[in-house]
């Protein structure tokens, strides 16, 4: 419809935002997501390490696995359709916990990369400096999160996938069926 061709246009400007900010140098990684055991798809993220290293380097070794934790088999335990996908809580699958390559949380890096539109990846918190695994995905522009939240990286590929989860998310958060991480990694 007219209308969805122009809410897609408007998607695209808003994520050109993070896209311009996209660098060849920058670290690639991937979800392979399963709802209720059946494969939904890969979603692939460019973090923006030339920005946020320390925060950046979190999330990919948390992709790999490489301290012998991270996000494999992990959970989107929160999901509000339209505003955004939560999940990282590799102690507790949960909200609740949730641990960082640096020890427990780590500080704010920068508030630079703004939430301007669908497909922004950023740090869940617990107010200032409480950053740990825990991260959400972006279904639209949120720029109350801007200077609250570290956005870190963009969906480069899979927003279907992302999309597809928002539709199961529910007003106060819990998602309608399991949302499992089945495998993760680095693509580059």
């Amino acid at each position: 419809s007219d209308c969805q061709s122009r809410m897609c246009q408007t998607d695209a400007a808003q994520t050109s935002a993070a896209e311009a900010l996209s660098r060849d140098s920058n670290p690639v990684v991937f979800f392979d997501i399963t709802v209720d055991d059946e494969r939904a798809g890969r979603v692939v993220m460019e973090l923006f390490a030339h920005i946020l290293p320390r925060t950046a380097e979190n999330f990919r070794a948390l992709c790999t696995g490489e301290m012998g934790f991270g996000y494999r088999q992990s959970i989107f335990h929160r999901i509000i359709p339209d505003f955004m996908c939560q999940g990282g809580d590799i102690t507790s699958q949960d909200g609740t916990g949730g641990k960082s390559i640096y020890g427990g949380k780590f500080e704010d890096e920068s508030f630079e990369v703004r939430h301007t539109g669908p497909g922004l990846l950023s740090m869940a918190n617990r107010g200032r400096d409480t950053n740990n695994s825990q991260f959400f995905i972006t279904l639209k522009k949120a720029e109350h999160l801007d200077f609250k939240h570290v956005a870190f990286g963009f969906v480069k590929d899979g927003m279907d996938v992302v999309r597809r989860i928002g539709e199961l998310g529910t007003k106060d958060g819990k998602p309608t069926e399991t949302i499992t991480i089945s495998d993760c990694g680095q693509v580059l």
